[in-house]
């Protein structure tokens, strides 16, 4: 199997002086497997596509947030009017003398962003686009000053997408995309969610169709077959352990859905991953 690209720090920074980069992806095509010579926050803006990062699948939409290490390979397929912003850093450029540890994870991780942190993010990353691609002393300082501003409102307003936590009544997206993922192996009834926060069903459903391009069954089901995925290559729970984890109580009726959606039954995609790891064994 061949190597993943490797994407160079000299394509990216106009000098290297540079600190911080913004690289806008607006859309986000279809993109290899890939590492970097640069660390990189990318920030989903509107759209939906998959992301594989070190072969877990991801549905990303907006409010998306991952930190991508280098080693870290990824790529994005089956993208649809996907936008995002990939900020991308040298920590060996830094020169403020800050403790980049506490508002950075030490390893790969992703997360989503509050819509009122998406808009405190937007306008500190559109300066940073600006003053990213001057070189001048002040330019970088202020350049590296912009990213520790972007990294505390990223911290203050990320969540764990299934975990339990108290999300402003306002904010509908969130709290809707919250409960959507933490009921992923339960039966989501949209209608009883619209009336325990007091929400428009139909405008609820044109907000999120508006932002991340999909009506929320068709995200629900999506995000079931990710899961599956992942498990199906990740664990050796059996068939209909992994269905019920994914929110079907019968096992064959997921077994039709996850062979209509990727092509394969679950075990000849369980058996295709497990050959893959036996020849990256091999090679090794």
């Amino acid at each position: 199997m061949s190597k993943p690209l490797c994407l160079a720090k000299t394509d990216y920074f106009p000098s290297e002086l540079l600190p911080v980069a913004v690289a806008d992806r607006a859309p986000q095509q279809t993109f290899p497997s890939h590492i970097h010579e640069f660390n990189e926050l990318v920030i989903v803006w509107r759209g939906n596509g998959l992301h594989i990062m070190n072969d877990r699948p991801w549905l990303i939409t907006c409010g998306d947030l991952f930190y991508i290490r280098p080693e870290d390979c990824h790529s994005y397929e089956s993208v649809n009017n996907l936008v995002l912003d990939n900020i991308i850093y040298c920590p060996e450029r830094f020169r403020l003398g800050v403790d980049w540890s506490q508002f950075l994870p030490q390893e790969s991780a992703a997360w989503r962003v509050t819509t009122r942190g998406m808009a405190l993010a937007r306008s500190v990353i559109q300066q940073l686009t600006q003053e990213s691609t001057k070189s001048d002393r002040l330019s970088r300082q202020l350049s590296e000053a912009l990213f520790l501003q972007l990294l505390m409102i990223l911290q203050r307003h990320r969540y764990a997408a299934n975990e339990a936590r108290q999300l402003p009544e306002g904010e509908q997206l969130d709290l809707l995309m919250s409960a959507i993922q933490g009921q992923l192996a339960s039966h989501f009834d949209l209608a009883e969610f619209c009336r325990q926060h007091q929400l428009s069903e139909r405008a609820l459903k044109q907000l999120f169709r508006q932002q991340t391009g999909m009506m929320p069954g068709q995200y629900i089901r999506q995000l079931r077959m990710c899961r599956a995925k992942f498990l199906l290559r990740s664990t050796p729970s059996l068939i209909g352990d992994v269905a019920a984890l994914c929110g079907f109580d019968d096992s064959n009726y997921f077994s039709v859905v996850f062979t209509r959606e990727t092509g394969l039954t679950p075990s000849a995609f369980r058996q295709q991953f497990e050959q893959h790891r036996q020849r990256k064994t091999m090679t090794l």
